[in-house]
């Protein structure tokens, strides 16, 4: 059994949340997506992706990989089209991450810079890797985290939804435990709060909405110059 729980802020100093999750147990689906572009068009371009993820899963006849991958694959074909119609939707994108359960494991995809992580034994784990420039080019160069920190490149993304017909998505498999959380959230929270620190507050005592209440709190004390997200699963 999975226990859920996600909370979503709009952090600091935006005025807007561009951040979107979805919490759809009956299809063992859990998605996190961190949208981007002028006025309005990042809330249109997470909400658009994660509905449309939701849509195709709920189709189909089977969970797997491949129809999450699917699922990936038409969020950026509708993302695209509706920057394509609308002139003010032009250049809008986003990041996505997505958990699906299929009773005996979890498939897990990701485009963009929105994690998954593992919490088991007392240990943080990532699960996913980012497609940003900072993870793909910049450690790849051999640049130190210092400088990678400060980098005018460092916000990046080498992938996103929406924005090329040239989509790459990340795919996983992670095997569940009993009493692993999953984590999944958006740069708003894993740029600001270490991993050290998003551990300390996944190994306290409390329930799920304390867990994640704290994380964002954690993450709005460091700044929170950006929308935070964060979506916890608790392996029952």
């Amino acid at each position: 059994m999975i226990e859920s729980f996600g909370v979503s802020d709009v952090g600091c100093v935006r005025t807007n949340n561009e951040d979107c999750y979805l919490l759809e147990p009956t299809l063992g689906l859990y998605v996190v997506a961190d949208g981007m572009g002028g006025a309005q068009a990042g809330e249109t371009a997470s909400h658009l992706a994660v509905e449309t993820v939701r849509r195709v899963l709920e189709q189909a006849a089977s969970r797997n990989p491949f129809v999450l991958q699917s699922a990936i694959a038409e969020a950026n074909t509708q993302v695209g089209l509706a920057s394509e119609r609308d002139p003010a939707l032009d250049g809008m994108g986003t990041t996505i991450v997505a958990v699906l359960d299929n009773q005996t494991e979890f498939f897990v995809a990701s485009v963009g810079d929105s994690r998954v992580y593992a919490f088991v034994d007392g240990k943080l784990v990532p699960v996913t890797e980012d497609q940003s420039w900072v993870n793909e080019v910049g450690r790849r160069l051999g640049l130190d985290e210092a400088s990678l920190k400060v980098h005018p490149m460092r916000h990046v993304l080498t992938m996103a939804i929406g924005v090329s017909d040239q989509l790459r998505v990340n795919s996983y498999r992670l095997q569940p435990s009993p009493g692993m959380l999953i984590l999944l959230c958006s740069d708003g929270l894993h740029g600001l709060v270490p991993d050290p620190d998003l551990a300390a507050v996944l190994a306290d005592p409390g329930t799920l909405q304390q867990k994640a209440q704290g994380l964002i709190d954690l993450a709005k004390a460091n700044g929170g110059p950006d929308n935070i997200t964060a979506v916890l699963l608790k392996i029952s």
